[in-house]
């Protein structure tokens, strides 16, 4: 969930004035707790999480990518990635103009078996791996159509720019298993329940239940990461029910927490 106070170290931020080449590699273990400050870059990133959960925070909401999924951060766009676990990340960097296909918006994608092997191989390249006619570079070309044909996931938190709905949402995110009704956050903020429901589905796309919904799934990533048993992580979003829990993750995430956290 995004932090408003981190308790590990901040991680640098690489000093490239500019990238080597059209593709550049990044390998990193991280320690739990990891962040990076907020900042930019004139390239796009592909952070790919090959175990831990990554996230993703911008200003627009926030985006997860538990392992063998990856999220794509625009050029220019600020943002700060977090990881609550120990995690092994592979990003790559990609020149503006090698990725004037993809929508200028942060995304999760599926990290196909064909992608992962190819991302693999390119991080075992020299940084300035050779250019032309090479089989460096037509591994690059390839790896770049690929990443361009990877499936789109919804694991996704929008965030309403409107100071107290903002306020509302920062406050379910702390606290995932807070029980109250739309109607009691209405009343809290000298609301009415219609009015908070219409600025929850302009400010998000999302209703408030939805919204809620796919937030408490998201906190229990990091619970199930951590070794966390499906009870607990049930519980600690909010779920009273195992069986519930586990249908609603499967729904948003293709796949039961066993599935997706195999040991």
């Amino acid at each position: 969930m995004p932090t408003n106070g981190h308790l590990g170290e901040a991680r640098s931020v690489p000093t490239l004035s500019r990238l080597p080449r059209p593709l550049y590699a990044r390998a990193e273990s991280l320690r739990a707790g990891s962040w990076t400050p907020r900042h930019r870059h004139a390239w796009v990133q592909f952070s790919y999480a090959i175990s831990g959960v990554l996230g993703v925070h911008t200003d627009e909401g926030s985006f997860y990518a538990p392992p063998q999924w990856g999220v794509w951060i625009p050029g220019g766009l600020e943002h700060e990635v977090t990881t609550s676990t120990r995690a092994e990340m592979r990003s790559l960097y990609v020149g503006i103009e090698h990725s004037r296909w993809a929508p200028s918006r942060c995304r999760v994608l599926e990290v196909t078996a064909l992608a992962r092997e190819m991302i693999k191989a390119f991080c075992e390249l020299p940084v300035e791996y050779p250019q032309g006619d090479t089989a460096e570079s037509r591994l690059v070309a390839v790896l770049l159509d690929q990443l361009a044909g990877l499936p789109e996931v919804q694991f996704s938190l929008p965030l309403p720019q409107h100071p107290r709905l903002l306020s509302v949402c920062n406050q379910l995110i702390e606290q995932p298993d807070n029980a109250l009704t739309l109607g009691e956050w209405a009343a809290h903020m000298g609301t009415s329940e219609k009015t908070l429901m219409r600025w929850f589905q302009k400010e998000t796309g999302l209703s408030f239940r939805a919204w809620r919904q796919r937030m408490r799934l998201l906190s229990s990533l990091n619970v199930l990461e951590e070794g966390g048993n499906v009870t607990r992580a049930a519980l600690s979003s909010g779920y009273e029910s195992t069986s519930a829990f586990i249908a609603a993750f499967k729904g948003l995430f293709g796949a039961t927490p066993g599935e997706l956290f195999k040991p």
